[in-house]
C-alpha cells in the first residue's frame, strides 16, 4: 500500500480487491476476525462482530470483511498502520494452506490481483512523486535565479552609487585608487573577474608592474587598466599597458579612461591589434551601462568583435 493511499483511505478498487481476497485465504468467519485482529483492528469492533460468526446467521465472510474495511477506512490518519498491515499480510502471503482446497486457486488469483493493483498504484505514485520532485526542483532553480538576479541588481546599484560618489572626489590619487575598487566590484558582480589589482615585483628593484585587474570573456583573459585623469590619454599614458599585454603572450587588454583618447593612442591600439586583442573604453560608457539594464558583456563583447573584425579598438555599442 502506498503512503498516499493509506494516508486517508483505501481507493475503491483496492477496497474491493481486499474484500475478495480475505474470505478466500481463510476458512471460517471466525478466521476472518482472527486475521483482522492480527492486523491490529480495534478489539471492540471485533467483539461487536462476533455475533456475525454464529451458526445460522445470514452474514458471510464477505459481509464481515466489508464491514471491517469500511470501519478502518473511515479512521483517517489513525488507521494508517492497520490499513497498511492488512495489505502487507495479504500481498506477502506465500502459503495458502489456510484456504479451503476448493478456494485455493481462487485465493491465489485474488492475492495476485491485489499485488498487481498495489504495484500498479505504487508505480503511479512514484511517477507522481517524481513529477512533484521535478516541479519542486524547477521551482527551487527558478527561485535561485530570481535571488541571483535580485542580488545582482543590488550589487550593480551599489557599484553605481559608489561610482557616482567618485565624481565629487577632489583628490585625484584617492579617486584613481577608488576607481579600481569600484570597477573590480562591477567585474565580480558580472562574474567575469578572475583577479583584482596586483603588482609584479623584482628582487632589488621593487614594483616593476601594476595591473589594475584581470577578467575573462568568452574563454580569453584580458588585463585591465583604469585611469581617471582630466587630460586626454596620450601615447605615454597607455604604453605600459600595451607592454604588459605583449609580455604575457595570448592575453588581451582593456584600457578604461575617464577622459577621451588622442588620435595617436587609437592608432597605437590599431597597430597592436595585429598581435593581440586590445580595446579602449571610456568611463562614461560604464556609467551608461549602470544606468540601464545592460550587462558588462553587452558593452565589451561588441568592442572585442569590432577590434578583431574591423581593427577598430574604440567603438560605442551602447550609443
Amino acid at each position: 500500500m502506498t503512503d498516499s493511499d493509506a494516508a486517508y483511505h483505501y481507493p475503491p478498487e483496492v477496497f474491493e480487491a481486499v474484500v475478495q481476497a480475505v474470505p478466500l485465504i481463510v476458512r471460517s468467519k471466525q478466521d476472518v476476525l482472527t486475521f483482522f485482529r492480527g492486523c491490529g483492528v480495534n478489539q471492540e469492533l471485533i467483539a461487536e462482530l462476533v455475533t456475525w460468526t454464529l451458526p445460522g446467521g445470514d452474514k458471510s465472510k464477505y459481509h464481515i470483511t466489508r464491514r471491517i474495511l469500511s470501519e478502518i477506512n473511515e479512521l483517517g490518519d489513525s488507521g494508517i498502520r492497520v490499513r497498511r498491515e492488512v495489505i502487507k499480510r495479504i500481498a506477502e502471503l506465500d502459503s495458502f494452506d489456510a484456504s479451503w482446497d476448493s478456494d485455493r486457486l481462487k485465493a491465489q488469483g485474488a492475492v495476485a490481483a491485489l499485488r498487481e493493483l498495489v504495484n500498479k498504484k505504487d508505480t503511479f505514485t512514484r511517477l507522481k512523486n517524481i513529477q512533484e520532485e521535478d516541479q519542486q526542483r524547477i521551482r527551487r532553480e527558478r527561485q535561485s535565479e530570481i535571488d541571483a538576479q535580485v542580488a545582482g541588481r543590488q550589487k550593480r546599484n551599489a557599484v553605481r552609487i559608489s561610482l557616482g560618489r567618485l565624481f565629487s572626489e577632489t583628490d585625484p590619487h584617492r579617486r584613481g585608487n577608488a576607481l579600481e575598487g569600484v570597477l573590480n566590484e562591477l567585474f565580480q558582480s558580472e562574474g567575469v573577474s578572475i583577479r583584482e589589482a596586483f603588482t609584479v615585483t623584482k628582487i632589488d628593484v621593487g614594483v616593476i608592474e601594476q595591473i589594475d585587474g584581470a577578467i575573462e570573456i568568452d574563454g580569453r583573459v584580458y588585463l585591465v587598466e583604469m585611469k581617471w585623469w582630466s587630460k586626454e590619454m596620450s601615447r605615454g599614458d597607455v604604453a605600459s599597458h600595451l607592454v604588459s599585454v605583449f609580455n604575457r603572450g595570448d592575453v588581451g587588454g582593456i584600457f578604461i579612461s575617464n577622459s577621451s583618447y588622442l588620435a595617436s593612442v587609437i592608432q597605437d591600439f590599431k597597430e597592436a591589434l595585429t598581435k593581440t586583442t586590445v580595446i579602449l573604453v571610456e568611463l562614461r560608457e560604464i556609467v551608461m551601462l549602470l544606468e540601464s539594464d545592460r550587462t558588462l558583456i553587452e558593452l565589451l563583447r561588441p568592442k572585442i568583435h569590432s577590434a578583431n573584425l574591423n581593427k577598430n579598438p574604440l567603438v560605442f555599442p551602447l550609443e
